[in-house]
């Protein structure tokens, strides 16, 4: 029991035992085999350490190798020109982007700084082993942490960007030697939210935002001037760009400074916004200039001031585009404040979208400066605020988008125009929209049927040229389940090329943001990179807006820490660009044939419903809540500086919804307790009443093919009876029988005393009829996959099950030591409102450092004595010592603690197997 290998062979020899008793539990067997050895002192913390660090290395392996294998270069690589293609058209293809890509700051920085970097290593080589070399030790996750690996992915994607463009110049030099000095790549945009994204957040400051433009400008500015110098040491432009790097510079620690007095404000504005020649606020001059000279001399030398030319054109003044993110309630709030004192609006009625239209209309922009930004209240009007001084005073050139979330009423982008309109950014500001709620997915039709025919809407789409809208995966993967959420945003996608064609905007761009992340469970398709790109903006999709004639923008979000792993490493970030340049996301192929999933409606509509109605039964049922929040949040590791607070209330978690959990940890605790239910859950209840034919139209269809790689993909990892061994720790009848026959006769205290304190908890009944519900929903799953050829077989995916069902009885024998020592814990008087009960129940919700601090708190190791004090007379009390609660910080207190870190570490490799955190 001290090698995984024996473990693994446990666990199999306890599957065989499932034929003879189907409802025997390997995995929660192996949990009390493993917690009667922890218990009996055979084994000890530290060997379930040096255990747990063997996993962690298989896990970090296993994210290496998946990270290789999705980025291999795939064997129908497309040439950077097609054999019979001219200039005009190779210009076309390449001067406008293939992809946006944006840098958000979601939770997801799963892995300490060490790991993540030596996992790319080892995804860039061949050399797994090195993934493990690493210690595990995790440091808070802060907004300054997140800004800086942001910074450093999107450093890695320039520099990507730069060796492919310099190539798509070198392509052209070869084919049109004539003309391709005027070619213009620009392949890729990028953008980042980090510290501008305000929605559910109260802790980034107006400061911070333009702190952090700042210093992104800087850090730009410097790259430039190295990009520069390292084409001519002498290079006449060097001396504007030097200067500007080093004002930005100033500038950037003047607003990360305390800004708390008014004199300090002033001080640091007016150094900001007083004329200064370094103060470089457009890089058009310089553009310019590198482009005339690349027009004569050296091929090898205008190849390179082209490709800094492309870099400049491509970032502007930073390191890429940002986005500013609100929430459409606070735009709610702040247009409320515009109105007469008389007058009320429902942002809902028609009549809100004539007030508005007449508000657009009749602004007139308003001169702003920093003291308006620092004295306004108002959340939404100070990013409109902070958008106007950073267009004023730090990049005049670079756009900035407006992502509006929750955005569920045409009026509430009107409300956004009129704010731009008023703080004179309109011309620099794209609004968009976000469709990721049910309603949102459900009635967005029609929200761009009736926004695209505003006529005041239709002039600003023209002004800036695009459309943009933004569909998320993440709670609409939640509450509608995956799969469905894909095919709602698809439909969405597809009624947006039809409102612009019906609205006569065929002319100007669609700009498509799809947020997804990187797990199953946001978004993220794990079987290939063209899957990954054709999951959420479909080859279906693409051709509606090619057919409306419309041009199509797409983009796509790379969160947090496993997303910024694609451009860890230059090897990872050129190969990640390569993929998707060989892949062309913003062309279609019109000549395609038709899919049949799309045609056969009769069959593919019907099943999309049934599956959203599944996974809306599982939303609303109180046994799929009560079991995602059994343990609260203390399955996860913090992965973010936003942090996902638990209620003050000892007994919240039994009544916790769904709804104050955000995306990401919803979806990392079905990782955790093995089965993500919002990808597979419903598909094989769907297909039920009619498996033959839905399984014809899955093997027939494109679509359906990638529907059912995904659901595969999940389903391999996924075990039910690991959701039933959870329920089995707040078994009474477990505990109470667990000494039943004289065995560990040295917990029968414990076992009785858990037995009674668990007698009438509902968490065992929750988990079996989930898992009931589950098994049901699954034998009908594997009915359909009977009727359906596997694409990619594994050999491997029984081991990986088998490692998996491993980590998972590790850590119930954790949980299992968890709770024997909460019980045993002396007891202690009442303090500060918090008994010796209300401590066992945060253990059992594993809210582990709240009780630790408890149970510090009534045993203090060290208790003040008369030595303390520095007193001039002598005592001889008290005479036997100064004694504290060491031995019960060590016997308890201490073993809680290892149990919870190594259950986190658990925590950690098991999202490693699933390739993504939540």
């Amino acid at each position: 029991m001290k090698t995984i290998a024996a473990l693994e062979a446990r666990l199999g020899e306890l599957h065989q035992r499932t034929r003879e008793t189907p409802l025997f539990n390997p995995v929660f067997q192996l949990s009390l085999d493993l917690s009667r050895a922890l218990e009996g002192d055979e084994l000890s913390l530290d060997d379930l350490s040096a255990l747990v660090a063997e996993l962690e290395c298989d896990g970090l392996k296993a994210r290496a190798g998946k990270l290789r294998a999705l980025l291999a270069p795939s064997a129908e690589a497309m040439p950077l020109a097609g054999e019979d293609e001219d200039f005009e058209a190779f210009a076309a293809r390449w001067e406008r982007p293939q992809l946006h890509a944006v840098f958000t700051a979601h939770p997801t920085f799963l892995l300490a700084p060490a790991q993540a970097e030596a996992v790319a290593a080892a995804a860039s080589g061949e050399d797994d082993e090195a993934a493990c070399a690493v210690p595990s030790t995790r440091t808070a996750v802060t907004l300054d942490h997140e800004h800086r690996a942001a910074m450093d992915a999107m450093a890695g994607a320039q520099d990507a960007r730069d060796v492919i463009v310099a190539r798509l110049l070198e392509e052209a030099r070869s084919r049109w030697p004539q003309a391709w000095r005027a070619l213009r790549p620009m392949p890729f945009r990028f953008a980042s939210w980090v510290g501008y994204d305000m929605d559910g957040r109260t802790d980034i400051g107006w400061h911070t935002s333009i702190a952090f433009r700042l210093h992104e400008k800087a850090e730009r500015l410097a790259r430039y001037t190295s990009s520069l110098e390292a084409i001519d040491a002498a290079h006449p432009l060097l001396a504007t760009l030097t200067p500007a790097a080093a004002f930005a510079a100033a500038r950037a620690e003047d607003f990360a400074a305390d800004l708390s007095s008014a004199d300090a404000l002033a001080a640091a504005a007016n150094r900001l916004t007083t004329h200064s020649p370094d103060n470089l606020l457009s890089l058009r001059p310089l553009i310019a200039a590198l482009e005339a000279e690349a027009e004569t001399g050296d091929p090898t030398r205008a190849v390179r001031l082209l490709t800094l030319a492309a870099a400049m054109r491509a970032d502007g003044l930073g390191m890429g585009w940002i986005h500013f993110r609100v929430n459409a309630k606070q735009l709610h709030n702040a247009i409320r404040r515009r109105l007469a004192d008389d007058e009320a609006i429902d942002l809902a009625s028609k009549g809100a979208i004539a007030t508005l239209r007449r508000m657009v209309d009749e602004a007139r922009p308003l001169r702003t400066n920093f003291a308006a930004l620092a004295t306004e209240s108002s959340t939404a009007i100070r990013q409109f605020l902070a958008m106007a001084q950073i267009l004023k005073h730090i990049d005049a050139d670079a756009p900035i988008r407006m992502l509006v979330a929750e955005c569920e009423q045409p009026a509430t982008v009107l409300a956004a125009l009129y704010f731009a309109k008023l703080f004179g950014v309109e011309g620099k500001v794209d609004v968009s929209p976000l469709f990721e709620t049910e309603t949102a997915l459900e009635h967005g039709g029609r929200f761009l049927d009736a926004l695209l025919a505003e006529p005041a809407y239709r002039a600003y789409a023209r002004t800036r040229g695009r459309v943009a809208v933004q569909t998320g995966f993440s709670d609409a993967g939640r509450f509608v389940g995956q799969v469905p959420a894909a095919l709602a945003i698809e439909r969405l996608q597809g009624r947006l090329a039809e409102a612009m064609a019906a609205n006569g905007l065929s002319d100007i761009a669609a700009l498509v943001f799809n947020t997804h992340g990187e797990s199953m469970g946001r978004g993220a398709h794990p079987a290939s990179f063209r899957d990954r790109l054709e999951w959420p903006l479909s080859p279906w999709a693409r051709r509606r807006f090619a057919r409306a004639g419309v041009r199509l923008e797409p983009e796509v979000s790379f969160q947090g820490g496993d997303g910024y792993l694609f451009f860890a490493t230059p090897e990872l970030a050129l190969a990640t660009l390569t993929r998707i340049a060989e892949l062309r996301p913003a062309e279609t192929d019109l000549a395609a044939p038709a899919d049949p999933f799309y045609h056969r409606t009769d069959i593919s509509l019907d099943f999309y419903r049934a599956v959203k109605e599944h996974q809306g039964d599982h939303l609303a049922s109180r046994t799929y809540a009560r079991a995602v929040t059994a343990f609260g949040l203390g399955l996860l590791n913090p992965t973010g500086s936003r942090v996902s607070r638990r209620q003050s209330d000892i007994n919240a978690d039994r009544e916790m919804s769904l709804r104050q959990i955000r995306a990401i940890p919803h979806n990392a605790i079905l990782q955790q307790l093995g089965y993500p239910v919002n990808v597979i859950a419903g598909i094989g209840s769907a297909a039920d009443s009619n498996r033959e034919e839905i399984a014809a139209l899955l093997t027939d269809s494109p679509r359906g093919s990638q529907i059912l790689r995904l659901v595969r993909s999940a389903n391999a990892l996924a075990s039910i009876k690991t959701v039933a061994a959870y329920g089995e720790l707040f078994n009474s009848a477990y505990w109470a029988s667990r000494t039943y026959r004289g065995t560990e006769d040295h917990l029968a205290g414990s076992c009785a005393a858990l037995a009674e304190y668990l007698v009438g908890d509902d968490r065992t009944g929750v988990f079996r009829r989930l898992a009931s519900r589950l098994r049901i929903d699954a034998i009908k799953l594997h009915r359909l996959t009977d009727l359906l050829p596997d694409e990619a077989p594994s050999e491997a995916r029984e081991h990986v099950r088998r490692r998996i069902g491993v980590l998972q009885a590790l850590r119930l024998a954790l949980l299992q030591h968890l709770f024997l020592k909460a019980v045993a814990v002396p007891a202690f008087s009442r303090a500060n409102d918090i008994s010796r009960r209300d401590v066992i129940e945060m253990v059992m919700t594993l809210r582990v450092e709240e009780a630790l601090a408890q149970l510090r708190r009534a045993f203090p190791v060290r208790i003040p004595g008369p030595r303390d004090f520095p007193l001039d007379e002598q005592s001889d009390y008290p005479d036997g010592g100064e004694e504290g609660y060491g031995a019960i910080e060590r016997d308890f207190m201490t073993p809680i603690a290892r149990a919870q870190e190594l259950s986190l570490r658990i925590s950690t490799a098991i999202a490693n197997e699933f390739g993504a955190h939540g």
